[in-house]
C-alpha cells in the first residue's frame, strides 16, 4: 500500500476544518481561497504553561509587536498575560536559549537585533542545509505529496500576482516547511528551525527589494520543476541558490536604507 502524504493529511484536516470538501491526489485547485499557515501541524503543540507563554511570546517577536531591541517589562507581561513570575521566567529561559533574547544582568531580556555579520554567517549554513532537505523531499516525495506541494506553489503565484506581501511569506514559510517536513530527517529539521528563528527577526524585509517577489517565485518554482522531474541534485541546487539571493536582497535593503540616511 501507498504511504500516505503527511502534506495531503494536513490539507484535508484543513478543508474539513473549515467545510470544504477533502483533496485528492489529482486535485490541485480545490484550495484557491486557503492559507497555507495552516501547515502550523509542523510544528510543536505547547505542552505546559511556559511553553504557552514562550510561543505567544515568539509569535510577538516574528509579527514585530515586540521589535528588535525592545525591553520585555516582567511586570506588564504578568498582568497582560495574567500569570505569575515564574512561567514567564521559564519562557524567557527558553526564549534566551533559541537566540530570539538577550539577557542582560540587572537589567533583564530584549528583543535580540540580527546584525549584518549575523546574516553573513547564518545564510551559507541553512543553505546548505535546506538545499540537503529539498534533495532528500526530491527522492522521497510520492505524487499525492507533490499534489500537496502544487496547492502551495499555486497559492504562492496567487499571492505574488496580487502583491500581498504579508500572505506570500506566509505561503512561502509553509513551502520550506513543506520540504523540510518531506524530507524527513529530524536532525536536519531541528537545526533547520533553530537557524530559520533567528532569520525571521529580519522577515519582511526582502520583498521589500525591488522585483524581489517575482524573483523569489521564480526561484521557489524552479524549486518544485526540479522536484517533479526527480532531479535531486537540481533540487538542492536551486533551493541553495534560492537562500542565497535572499541574503543578497536584505543587503540590497540595507544599502538602499543607509542612501536615505546619507546627506
Amino acid at each position: 500500500m501507498a504511504r500516505q502524504s503527511p502534506l495531503l493529511s494536513a490539507v484535508n484536516g484543513v478543508l474539513q476544518a473549515i467545510g470544504l470538501r477533502r483533496a485528492s491526489a489529482a486535485d490541485s485547485r480545490c484550495l484557491a481561497g486557503w492559507c497555507p499557515g495552516a501547515l502550523l501541524y509542523m510544528r510543536p503543540v505547547p505542552n505546559s504553561l511556559h511553553d504557552e507563554v514562550a510561543s505567544r511570546l515568539r509569535e510577538q517577536i516574528f509579527a514585530g509587536a515586540l521589535p528588535p531591541g525592545s525591553f520585555l517589562d516582567e511586570a506588564a507581561l504578568c498582568e497582560r498575560l495574567e500569570i505569575s513570575r515564574t512561567p514567564l521566567r521559564e519562557a524567557l529561559k527558553v526564549l534566551v536559549a533559541e537566540g530570539l533574547l538577550r539577557h542582560e544582568p540587572r537589567r533583564g531580556c530584549f528583543v535580540a537585533e540580527v546584525t549584518e555579520s549575523d546574516l553573513d554567517n547564518i545564510f551559507p549554513v541553512i543553505a546548505l542545509l535546506e538545499g540537503r532537505a529539498a534533495h532528500e523531499a526530491t527522492r522521497k516525495a510520492v505524487a499525492a505529496d507533490i499534489a500537496a506541494l502544487e496547492l502551495l506553489h499555486e497559492r504562492l503565484q496567487q499571492c505574488a500576482a496580487d502583491g500581498r506581501m504579508t500572505d506570500y511569506y506566509e505561503a512561502n514559510y509553509a513551502i520550506h516547511e513543506a520540504f523540510i517536513t518531506l524530507a524527513d530527517n529530524r536532525w536536519l529539521a531541528q537545526v533547520i528551525g533553530d537557524l530559520r528563528k533567528i532569520l525571521r527577526l529580519a522577515r519582511h524585509k526582502t520583498l521589500h527589494a525591488p522585483g524581489r517577489m517575482q524573483q523569489s517565485l521564480a526561484e521557489h518554482l524552479a524549486v518544485f520543476a526540479a522536484l517533479k522531474a526527480r532531479d535531486c541534485d537540481a533540487a538542492e541546487e536551486a533551493m541553495r541558490t534560492h537562500l542565497l539571493r535572499q541574503r543578497d536582497a536584505l543587503r540590497d535593503v540595507a544599502r538602499n536604507q543607509q542612501s536615505r540616511l546619507t546627506p
